[in-house]
């Protein structure tokens, strides 16, 4: 007999696992069911342990740069065997974690490879295992993968994914990156603190295209100016792995291929989301381009089929499918959430300098007819930035000049992808500029940047 459950989930990212945890709370009889290791991408190979590396290239920077703060610091070096080691402790210390977690909450575990044989059915094989489970519904938090270039495929050596780049065998000499999303934004800011020879090479006409043109161009020039070299409206038209390199052909915006010789090669350009061998063919779940179709709730075109995070499309980031998996387990529970607003989902990518946004940019805003104020701080007008040594970046808002609406707001800096709360807090509660103008922030804080630009966009600004 199949062992018989109020919801099944399928994959325990930070989706899965949230929304087991939820799903108990509520008391629901809950299963969840991993292939891998519990947490998903994001804890074991993605947000977490890529923090702790940055985390390393970051103290090493400061090392290498102690002088600035009056201090010594002679013959400063770095094992890499020991960064490598630490980032792994961190992310199997927080798996523990969620396996507690389940426990606590009394979450039945199901290891091995799930797929939905018919809806309310889930068969999970795991070598010669084979267990059939039962429930009304099931929630698909499957997540996604690295996207492969089909003319250079990954092999761990010359060529990697995120999952290579964090468990290098050795430190590149000379890296390539292909892709300025986030994921290669920070790996290239890891590799370049630590002393590699980096590349960018974006196929668009800037770095991190989602995010405001003003950030991008502040971005490019703070990169360029610590020694990485971008290339931006680029085409990868070759990769030759060999045994001491990796032989890239790039076509730039002139048109010219140039060739050279890279230790090693990161592939960022996204992700595929994991909706093969699941079973969702045959149940013929509706999808767009390639991922899982739904509601605001999570819930598919096929009754009791729900899906959340990765797998679901766009935004790809872990706090967006923590947040889906919460609303689909309440509505499952017979509750009356509110439906996922995209708009509010903050973006942070974890470089030096750090990036962080919510809402719309301003050319995003301009194109929707907004009539539109706008504020910009710097980090140079901040006493808490220049004590800390931190005095790159700004912070930017924009307003609907009509209403006081808090369209967007973008930042980069120190720390900001910390700060960046306080603006969708902003935008969760509808808060206007008159009230964010009259809120108290505490002196000395990088905060009071966030307040000085709501000024700025309304001609008051103080400090500039």
């Amino acid at each position: 007999m199949p062992d018989t459950y109020d919801l099944i989930i399928l994959g325990s990212g930070p989706g899965g696992y949230v929304a087991a945890i939820r799903a108990s709370q509520l008391g629901l009889k809950v299963a969840i069911v991993e292939r891998e290791r519990l947490g998903g991408i994001c804890l074991n190979w993605g947000c977490i342990p890529t923090k702790a590396l940055l985390r390393t290239s970051e103290i090493y920077h400061y090392m290498t740069h102690a002088d600035a703060y009056g201090l010594k610091a002679d013959n400063v070096g770095f094992d890499l065997g020991k960064i490598v080691d630490r980032s792994r402790k961190v992310a199997g210390q927080l798996n523990a974690g969620v396996k507690g977690l389940m426990k606590k909450n009394k979450v039945a575990v199901h290891e091995g490879v799930g797929t939905i044989t018919a809806p309310g059915k889930l068969q999970v094989k795991q070598g010669d295992k084979t267990v059939d489970l039962e429930a009304k519904n099931i929630i698909v938090a499957t997540g996604a993968r690295a996207r492969d270039l089909p003319f250079a495929k990954a092999d761990g050596e010359r060529i990697w994914t995120y999952r290579h780049a964090m468990v290098p065998k050795e430190m590149p000499t000379k890296l390539l990156v292909i892709g300025s999303g986030a994921i290669g934004v920070e790996f290239a800011s890891f590799y370049n603190d630590m002393g590699a020879d980096v590349t960018i090479v974006e196929m668009l006409d800037r770095i991190l295209p989602v995010e405001d043109a003003e950030i991008s161009d502040f971005m490019h020039k703070a990169l360029t100016k610590q020694g990485i070299k971008i290339v931006t409206s680029a085409k990868i038209e070759k990769i030759q792995a060999g045994a001491k390199a990796a032989t890239a052909s790039i076509t730039g915006k002139d048109g010219k291929v140039e060739t050279t010789d890279y230790s090693h090669v990161i592939v960022a350009i996204g992700i595929v989301p994991n909706t093969e061998n699941i079973g969702l063919e045959a149940l013929c779940v509706a999808t767009d381009r390639g991922h899982i179709a739904t509601d605001g709730y999570g819930a598919t075109n096929v009754p009791g089929i729900w899906a959340i995070g990765d797998v679901t499309g766009a935004p790809w980031l872990a706090h967006k499918a923590r947040h889906e998996g919460l609303i689909a387990v309440e509505k499952i529970a017979g509750g009356h959430p509110h439906q996922m607003d995209k708009a509010n989902i903050p973006g942070c990518t974890y470089s030096r300098p750090q990036v962080a946004s919510v809402g719309m940019t301003e050319a995003k805003a301009r194109e929707a007819g907004y009539d539109l104020k706008v504020g910009k701080f710097p980090f140079i007008g901040n006493g808490k930035a220049i004590a800390l040594g931190e005095a790159e970046g700004f912070v930017k808002t924009v307003f609907d000049a009509k209403t006081g609406e808090l369209l967007g707001a973008h930042m980069v800096g120190a720390e900001v992808t910390e700060l960046i709360q306080g603006y969708v807090i902003a935008r969760q509660l509808e808060t206007t500029e008159s009230e964010l103008m009259e809120t108290v922030f505490a002196h000395p804080t990088l905060s009071e940047m966030m307040h000085e630009s709501v000024l700025a966009a309304y001609g008051r600004a103080i400090h500039i």
